[in-house]
């Protein structure tokens, strides 16, 4: 019987991704915190799972051994935030308290796909081995 890493994950690995690739944007907005001019953006998590999840067995796959492997971006994902502030007179949009929290959550919810992969490796690891440790 094979087992499905999808069914056994479920939406998670693509979780992971968008959490990536948040946690780099808002490491963008901090970075720029003082550039004038600079936008504040974000990802839509809701949107880039979906997205996610329309493309899963989806793949380009490749007809010589030559051709380049393909990947999928998240480009499309990245959206400029409405700022909460009052413009300061530079054109930033970025509230770096905002900011802040929002690397903390992002990461809080990484962490909680990461554990839930974690437990679901080790049950299938049980379940293939036969042991109960």
């Amino acid at each position: 019987m094979a087992i499905s890493f999808e069914k056994a994950f479920g939406m998670h690995p693509h979780a992971l991704l968008i959490r990536e690739k948040r946690s780099e944007v808002l490491a963008e907005n901090i970075a720029n915190a003082d550039t004038p001019g600079y936008k504040a953006k974000d990802v839509d998590f809701q949107q880039a799972l979906q997205l996610a999840k329309s493309r899963q067995g989806q793949s380009a796959s490749r007809t010589h051994e030559q051709h380049f492997h393909i990947a999928s971006t998240m480009a499309k994902d990245t959206l400029f935030r409405y700022p909460d502030q009052p413009d300061t007179g530079d054109g930033n949009s970025v509230d770096i308290h905002r900011e802040r929290n929002a690397v903390m959550q992002n990461n809080l919810e990484y962490q909680a796909s990461l554990t839930f992969m974690n437990s679901r490796i080790s049950g299938l690891k049980k379940a293939l081995t036969g042991s109960g440790q």
